[in-house]
């Protein structure tokens, strides 16, 4: 007879709280909230949220974000500019 033995799906020792912070950023971001909303949202988290854990996913989440976008905008600003010598 086996018994089984109910752990969570969450690899690397993570708390289950930080992945619901990566969570909350996302879906915040996906419906439409501004890079600086969830920065300034952050920024009360960091102040107010008794959870570390979700915090830090929120937190991770955002720079993430962060970092996406400006990828995004050297990658099109590198492009003008290629473009535009090429025209020349």
């Amino acid at each position: 007879m086996t018994a089984m033995t109910i752990t969570t799906a969450i690899l690397g020792g993570q708390d289950p709280d930080y992945y619901a912070g990566r969570a909350d950023a996302y879906d915040d971001h996906h419906t439409g909230t501004t890079l600086d909303t969830l920065i300034t949202r952050l920024s009360y988290l960091i102040d107010d949220h008794p959870n570390t854990g979700y915090v830090t996913g929120y937190a991770d989440r955002v720079w993430e974000i962060h970092r996406e976008q400006r990828a995004i905008t050297f990658a099109e600003t590198e492009l003008a500019h290629t473009f535009r010598a090429g025209a020349a």
